[in-house]
């Protein structure tokens, strides 16, 4: 398992978004970014947020 945590991208969020890969975590995390944050994940924030998916 795989996962995600928001405060560890900078946002005040305790979200934590989970997956069994990096990139069933990333498909959660740029809708989660859009919806609670405002935020378009544009390429290249999408492979710096990608650096930071952790072991759950």
């Amino acid at each position: 398992m795989k996962e995600l945590k928001c405060r560890d991208a900078g946002f005040d969020c305790d979200a934590v978004v989970r997956g069994d890969t990096v990139d069933e975590v990333m498909a959660q995390a740029g809708p989660h970014a859009k919806e609670v944050h405002g935020v378009d994940v544009t390429p290249e924030m999408h492979r710096q947020l990608a650096t930071l998916v952790r072991d759950a």
